[in-house]
């Protein structure tokens, strides 16, 4: 009975060992292809990217644009606002400027009504760019539809009206004015500042408009809204070409900007049915706004 007993064990010893062995060369082997399949292998969350693939912008994506709304069934003047756009500090100016301005261009003083009336666009910008001092980039002209399409884009605005308008309030401090009450109100020629409180009120108000929007939805739209409003500007210098070399700065500034619509109007004096802006506002107008000479920090 013992002898029985020790050959029993004398074989379960071997046998055991021969099954453990084999399962771990079976097992080591399993594992080996279980990870290189990458069979529940844990993925690292993928690093998150900046919105639209917008890193940062430089000072030289700064640029300027003369934007003319021109409405020749209206009573009033053409409107001028020039539009300086510094993506790296997030920042938008709108200069409101008087379409009865007048200043010395080419040996000759003109107004920039009169200079737009003849020969459109490229005229106004040599206007302003002489009267005021600065360099203008493009220009964009603006009938009814273009402009009130893009006050819907941005979704139109909260503002002060303290004038008479039909369709408008007066005694309420602000109200919402949509694309056509924005049109109205920036076209009324019977402003008691004449047309140097129109220009005021206008940049003012697209500075709001754009302080009230919502600047992620602008961003991400901006392509698609792009090629909408260039296809429905009376006419424009401003190129496809234009765009692509801007619009990551522009997308960077409206992703991450906030309160950074900004207005002034060119200082001056009225003499009679003109204005003559001033001259010590011209000469820190581009030291303050359109220094080319900035670096990066």
């Amino acid at each position: 009975m013992s002898e029985n007993k020790q050959k029993t064990g004398r074989i379960a010893i071997p046998y055991l060992l021969t099954i453990f062995i084999g399962l771990l060369v079976v097992g080591g082997l399993a594992f080996g292809l279980y990870k290189y399949l990458g069979i529940g292998k844990e993925e690292a969350p993928p690093k998150p990217q900046p919105r639209n693939g917008i890193a940062t912008a430089s000072y030289e994506d700064s640029h300027t644009l003369l934007l003319i709304l021109d409405e020749p069934e209206m009573e009033c003047s053409s409107t001028f606002v020039l539009m300086r756009s510094i993506p790296r500090d997030k920042k938008l100016l709108f200069i409101g400027v008087p379409s009865n301005s007048v200043a010395v261009v080419n040996g000759s003083q003109e107004s920039l009504k009169g200079s737009y009336e003849r020969g459109g666009g490229d005229a106004a910008r040599e206007f302003v760019q002489t009267a005021i001092g600065v360099n203008i980039d493009r220009y964009m002209v603006f009938g009814p539809d273009a402009f009130k399409k893009v006050c819907d884009i941005f979704g139109g605005v909260t503002f002060g009206v303290d004038v008479d308008i039909v369709g408008l309030q007066k005694d309420v401090p602000e109200q919402y004015l949509n694309s056509e009450q924005i049109e109205k109100f920036v076209t009324y020629p019977l402003f008691d500042d004449g047309e140097f409180g129109r220009a005021f009120r206008t940049a003012s108000l697209l500075s709001n408009m754009v302080n009230q929007t919502d600047t992620k939805r602008i961003a991400d739209s901006f392509d698609m809204n792009f090629d909408t409003i260039i296809n429905m500007v009376t006419k424009t210098d401003v190129t496809s070409v234009d765009y692509g070399k801007k619009k990551n700065a522009i997308k960077y500034m409206f992703n991450y900007g906030t309160s950074m619509g900004l207005s002034i109007v060119i200082d001056g004096t009225e003499s009679g049915d003109d204005f003559v802006p001033s001259s010590s506002f011209i000469s820190n107008l581009p030291t303050e706004y359109f220094a080319e000479d900035r670096k990066d920090a």
